[in-house]
C-alpha cells in the first residue's frame, strides 16, 4: 500500500469514528424520552432526514456505484441502523399528531430510497449510475449539516453557547474535515464536497464557541423563537421545564 493509499484508509478510519460520535450524541436526549414516555417538544424531523442520508451515502459507497468508498458505506450503514432505532423510539413516545406526522415522513424517506435504489440498478450504469446516487447523497448530506444553522443563530442572538455544546461542534469539525480529506484524496466530488461544507460550518461553530463562551447564559432565552434540540440544532425545551425535567 502506497502513501496516497494508506492517508486514504487512514482518513477513512477516522472519519468512521468521528461520525459515530455524531450519531451516538442524541442518546441523552433519548434516554430522557424514555424515561418521561413523551417526546416532549423535540422534533423528529432531523433523525428521518438523518436516515435519508445515511441510507442514501452507504448504498453510493457500494463497490457496484462508486469505487474505493467502502468506508463511507460501513459508517453511514450504520448511522441508518442507529437512526432507524432514534425514529422508532420517536414514534412510539409522540403524541398522537406528531406520531402520524413523523410515520409518514419515515415511510416516504423509506420511499424514496427505494426509489433511487430501483432506478440505480434497473435504469442506469457505470458513471450515469454513480452521478444519479452521488447527487441524490450530495444534497441530504448538505441539508444534514445544515441543520444546527439555526441553533448559530440563536448563539449570536443571544451571546450564549448554553445550546452549543463544544465537543459536539469540535466532532462536527472533525468528522467534515475527515471526509472532505478522504473524498480529495479519493478525487470524489461526491464525499468532497458536502463534507467540505460540514468542515466549514463545523469551523464557524467554533469560531463562534470562542467568541460567545465567556458571556454567560443569556437572559433573553425566552425571546429565543423555539427552544432547541442541541443534538441537531432543533427546538428544545426552555429553562423551566428543563428545570422539571431535568438537565440533558
Amino acid at each position: 500500500m502506497d502513501v496516497h493509499h494508506a492517508l486514504h484508509f487512514t482518513f477513512g478510519i477516522f472519519g468512521n469514528a468521528t461520525a459515530l460520535f455524531l450519531f451516538l450524541a442524541p442518546v441523552i436526549t433519548f434516554r430522557r424520552i424514555i424515561k418521561s414516555k413523551s417526546t416532549e417538544q423535540f422534533s423528529g424531523i432531523p433523525y428521518v432526514m438523518t436516515l435519508l442520508n445515511c441510507l442514501l451515502s452507504a448504498w453510493y459507497g457500494l463497490p457496484f456505484v462508486s469505487k474505493n468508498n467502502i468506508l463511507v458505506s460501513t459508517i453511514n450503514g450504520t448511522g441508518a441502523a442507529i437512526e432507524i432505532i432514534y425514529v422508532l423510539i420517536f414514534i412510539a413516545y409522540a403524541a398522537k399528531k406528531e406520531k402520524a406526522k413523523i410515520l409518514g415522513l419515515f415511510i416516504s424517506v423509506l420511499s424514496v430510497f427505494g426509489v433511487v435504489v430501483l432506478v440505480s440498478l434497473f435504469a442506469l450504469h457505470g458513471h450515469s449510475r454513480k452521478l444519479f446516487c452521488g447527487l441524490a447523497a450530495t444534497i441530504f448530506s448538505i441539508i444534514m449539516y445544515a441543520s444546527p444553522l439555526s441553533i448559530m443563530r440563536m448563539v449570536i442572538k443571544t451571546k450564549s453557547v448554553e445550546y452549543m455544546p463544544f465537543f459536539l461542534s469540535l466532532f462536527v469539525f472533525l468528522c467534515g474535515t475527515s471526509w472532505f480529506v478522504f473524498g480529495l484524496l479519493g478525487k470524489d466530488p461526491f464525499v468532497a464536497v458536502p463534507n467540505g461544507f460540514g468542515c466549514g460550518l463545523g469551523a464557524m461553530q467554533l469560531i463562534l464557541y470562542a467568541i460567545y463562551r465567556n458571556k454567560g447564559e443569556s437572559k433573553n432565552l425566552a425571546a429565543a423563537d423555539k427552544p432547541v434540540d442541541m443534538e441537531l440544532g432543533k427546538p428544545q425545551q426552555e429553562k423551566q421545564s428543563r428545570a422539571q425535567n431535568g438537565n440533558i
